[in-house]
């Protein structure tokens, strides 16, 4: 497909616009952030890796009729998505103490907590995505009384499947980030999920070793980030075992496959 006007570049993807009107083309880089962009590098893959993880994850939610912004995966790095009005507020969801609540609130990183946990934090790169409540996004009106409601019990929705798709491959689901959008018919808007669903904004770890199979890797200079993305798409079926990110594309792993 011919690359298209550049629409936004964020700091691990680039939106272009999309070959149809209300809709995009989402680029997965290899650049990876932490701390708000205070620590920058790369991980050589990455973006092919969370490409297709996103993929798996979102036709999978879509599945049991969760709406998201995604179409359909074009190659190893790309996928059409609906063009959405980005609602400005990440949704955390939290089933076991870790990163920043463990220090905030000086509990045990790794303990389980009484029950899940849903916070919300304002987009804002300078403001370094200040934690806020539901009153401040009333207030300030990032989202209305029914859209946070929905955000909320779209959150619980996605946390219970994801929950029981990991733990099914051995992966315990510690905490993840949504983000919504905004689709629009004449007056009317709903709410759907947007972004990503990938090691980049998931902690995702083995539930037998707790060995980190996410950013954190690269967070804490673990080292062996692409291994640990690439142990996550083998335990979800989508590597062959031995095989390597480029296996990801979608002919390639057909012919692995069917032994071609």
């Amino acid at each position: 497909m011919a690359r298209r006007r550049q629409i936004y570049e964020g700091k691990a993807k680039i939106l272009y616009e999309g070959p149809e009107p209300g809709t995009l083309i989402q680029y997965f880089k290899d650049d990876a952030t932490a701390f708000n962009a205070q620590k920058k590098g790369t991980i050589n893959g990455k973006g092919v890796l969370n490409n297709r993880i996103s993929e798996h994850v979102f036709t999978l939610l879509g599945n049991i009729g969760v709406p998201t912004h995604f179409i359909r995966r074009l190659n190893m790095r790309e996928q059409l998505i609906r063009q959405v009005e980005i609602v400005p507020i990440e949704v955390v969801v939290r089933n076991v103490a870790a990163g920043s609540i463990s220090k905030r609130l000086g509990i045990e990183e790794g303990q389980q907590l009484p029950r899940t946990i849903i916070e919300y934090y304002y987009k804002d790169d300078a403001l370094g995505d200040p934690m806020v409540s539901d009153e401040h996004i009333l207030c300030f009106g990032w989202a209305a009384q029914d859209e946070l409601h929905e955000m909320a019990d779209m959150a619980i929705r996605v946390n219970d499947f994801l929950s029981g798709l990991f733990a099914g491959v051995g992966i315990r689901l510690v905490d993840f980030k949504l983000e919504f959008g905004r689709i629009w018919d004449n007056d009317f808007s709903r709410i759907i999920l947007a972004d990503e669903i990938s090691p980049d904004g998931c902690r995702l770890w083995d539930m037998t070793t707790n060995e980190k199979l996410d950013k954190d890797r690269f967070r804490r200079d673990m080292g062996g980030e692409v291994e640990a993305y690439q142990e996550v798409a083998r335990r979800l079926g989508l590597m062959p075992e031995g095989a390597d990110s480029s296996v990801l594309d979608l002919e390639v792993h057909r012919k692995l496959r069917d032994g071609k």
